[in-house]
């Protein structure tokens, strides 16, 4: 049976790790191509592709994007930005989706954020809402839903998703608008995996892995991979990689009948 291989990873606008550095670390857009190459996925699901700028600006056409699609010219790819905030904190911003087959039918959902204050660097301010973006493409015969999604990190703010369910309750809507197979990846940023799984798996998507961390600040399994019934994992693996502060996470994923 035929297989696909999927790729999710928050590539923190191509900064790179540096293992005791407590200072802001370098850019290298390059490393980030390169890793993404390495590992010759179908479907490349990325966040935080943009570095986020003072008072909220929004550079058009996105600058990493576009050096992105330079490089993988044999991926279709679709971008999007969260809704333009100049409350937006300087860390990384905006999904993209790439698919070796062509994308169609892409679209954007702003997912609002609660008015949860919060302190950063001496001044207090409310965080920015976020996005999930989707597209359908075709593999093997096969029409596959796509989404990618970067939640709130709630447990950053002394809060917790479970308390704010709000943002789950939209991606939920739109997975249930889907017909027949569909994925969903991203960084959840829950750091209580097991209420996401339990609140996915009763509208019928698992995860692919849980107890692997895909973060290296915290033992965290933030970064997820999940799938409808109509698919079903074949093999993942978890890649540490210099190129961001997250892990790579790879799946082999093939059609059930």
């Amino acid at each position: 049976m035929s297989t696909f291989k999927v790729m999710q990873f928050n590539m923190q606008f191509g900064q790179i790790w540096e293992e005791g550095n407590t200072g802001p670390a370098p850019i290298d857009l390059e490393l980030t191509i390169a890793e993404i190459r390495k590992h010759n996925a179908d479907i490349v699901i990325l966040q935080e592709v943009e570095h986020a700028l003072p008072g909220g600006k929004q550079i058009e056409p996105p600058p990493n994007y576009t050096r992105l699609s330079a490089a993988l010219k044999d991926y279709h790819g679709y971008f999007s930005y969260p809704k333009a905030d100049p409350r937006e904190l300087p860390f990384g911003i905006g999904l993209a989706i790439f698919s070796r087959t062509p994308l169609r039918g892409t679209f954007r959902v702003d997912l609002p954020s609660p008015p949860i204050e919060f302190e950063f660097e001496g001044r207090k301010t409310t965080p920015t809402d976020r996005l999930l973006i989707g597209a359908t493409t075709t593999l093997h015969g096969h029409d596959v839903n796509l989404f990618n999604v970067h939640l709130l990190a709630y447990f950053m703010l002394n809060s917790s998703s479970e308390l704010h369910l709000d943002q789950r309750k939209l991606v939920i809507e739109q997975l249930r608008r889907a017909s027949g197979p569909a994925l969903i990846a991203g960084d959840f940023n829950v750091s209580n995996r097991d209420s996401l799984i339990r609140q996915f798996g009763e509208i019928g998507y698992q995860t692919v892995q849980t107890e692997e961390v895909t973060w290296r600040h915290r033992p965290y399994v933030l970064d997820h991979i999940f799938h409808s019934r109509h698919l079903r994992p074949v093999r993942y693996t978890v890649k540490p990689t210099s190129a961001s502060d997250h892990h790579i996470l790879i799946a082999e994923l093939e059609f059930t009948k």
